[in-house]
């Protein structure tokens, strides 16, 4: 997995901090995928980042491109 956070996001111990959030909600949320992907991450621009944004951002775009190989728990029916 690829981060890429650009000087956009503010300096660079704020950057890292986005990179180990995005690192640490990737490895939690990709024990649902069926096969071995590649994947770039280029983060908006926020005020705030957190851990649950990101990890269900994660989740979120797993479910859009069907690459789950099962149903996480935090998946709701809404």
């Amino acid at each position: 997995m690829g981060v890429a956070v650009s000087k956009k996001h503010g300096k660079a111990h704020t950057r890292n901090r986005i990179k180990r959030l995005v690192r640490a909600a990737f490895s939690s949320s990709c024990g649902v995928l069926e096969n071995s992907y590649s994947v770039i991450v280029i983060p908006k621009v926020a005020e705030q980042y957190s851990f649950k944004v990101f990890e269900q951002s994660f989740l979120s775009c797993f479910k859009k491109v069907n690459l789950c190989a099962k149903k996480p728990e935090s998946f709701s029916k809404n």
